[in-house]
């Protein structure tokens, strides 16, 4: 049995990385945990708060008087390239993403471009032809800036777009785009609280195209939640 989980076929697919084609939790947490202990900050506020947004914006927002912000991030920025043990991919990500024609998906993400291309190397991920980075924007997510300019990339408008996400930064940018929202709940211990369709993975649906190459997520076997 089949079930279209969103009608109407859209123009592109812009995916977050972190906890939405992969996992990188374990990774981030303990750097992140690192850092918050060596400045005695809370270390459990930083982690409920940091993911989805760029490291230079958590370390402003919770740095103590007269640490060099940049290069604090830069430093945590090192660490988690040089630490990949841990990052995998969300299951059934890859056969996913390579089965979309390259031309209608991109990547969107709060992370570095050279971190960004290390954890989808680590994870056995594609590279998309668009990957939008933390550098490539002035203001990172929740602001839109991010998705508008992946669409833009693609040449096709936000609005025919449908953005896969994780975190509440990122759906809120995602939201503020225009553009619609689908969350992967694979990393959360417990259901996200959101007006959005979730699903756990990409195992259980798959992406057709009509004639125009719009593109419409099909779930196999189940009632898929329509928007």
């Amino acid at each position: 049995m089949t079930a279209v989980l969103h009608r109407g076929g859209f123009a592109a697919f812009l995916f977050d990385m972190d906890g939405t084609i992969l996992d990188s939790i374990a990774v981030a947490n303990r750097i992140w945990t690192r850092w918050a202990e060596r400045h005695g900050l809370d270390a459990a506020e930083i982690l409920r708060v940091m993911h989805g947004v760029q490291a230079v914006q958590t370390v402003r927002r919770f740095a103590p008087a007269g640490i060099n912000v940049e290069e604090e991030a830069a430093a945590i920025t090192e660490a988690e390239v040089a630490e990949t043990a841990g990052v995998v991919a969300i299951p059934g990500a890859a056969p996913f993403l390579q089965g979309l024609p390259p031309e209608r998906w991109a990547v969107v993400t709060s992370a570095p471009r050279r971190l960004a291309l290390r954890r989808l190397w680590a994870a056995g991920l594609p590279v998309p032809a668009v990957l939008v980075c933390a550098e490539d924007v002035t203001n990172g997510k929740p602001a839109p800036d991010c998705f508008l300019a992946a669409a833009r990339a693609l040449g096709v408008p936000i609005s025919d777009c449908l953005i896969w996400e994780d975190a509440p930064a990122g759906i809120a940018a995602a939201e503020a785009a225009g553009a619609t929202v689908i969350v992967v709940g694979a990393t959360h211990p417990r259901r996200l609280e959101t007006p959005h369709p979730v699903v756990q993975d990409y195992v259980s649906f798959h992406v057709e195209a009509d004639s125009t190459g719009a593109l419409t997520l099909v779930a196999l076997g189940q009632e898929g939640k329509r928007p």
